[in-house]
């Protein structure tokens, strides 16, 4: 009896790791093993990145957040303590794009806080 490879099949995963990979630089992009690598690679990268851009994000409304209140004489934590302390519950993206957007806003909470 004949061998029989399911080449269609074989010819459409290899198809579609290579479709993903185009727009890599030399070999990334067309030899099969090294496409597979860099594609899998990638999918690591993607995952790891994508828990790291929550820190990144949360960081630097941190870093605003600190920057606004410090215009008004407070430091962060003493400004979050207060926050916590009064029971206003923002968070802090919340908090850092009306300290960006609307400062008017973010007065009022600190005077609110500071009383």
């Amino acid at each position: 009896m004949p061998r029989s490879v399911n080449s269609v099949a074989s010819r459409a995963r290899r198809k579609k790791i290579l479709k993903r990979t185009r727009g890599n630089f030399l070999s990334r992009k067309n030899v099969w093993t090294v496409a597979k690598n860099t594609y899998e690679k990638g999918l690591t990268y993607a995952y790891r990145d994508r828990k790291a851009k929550k820190r990144n994000f949360r960081s630097l409304w941190i870093q605003r957040i600190n920057a606004a209140a410090r215009q008004y004489g407070l430091t962060y934590s003493q400004f979050m303590g207060q926050l916590a302390k009064k029971e206003i519950g923002l968070n802090r993206k919340v908090l850092a794009d009306l300290a960006m957007n609307n400062p008017k806003a973010f007065e009022a909470i600190i005077k609110s806080v500071s009383e």
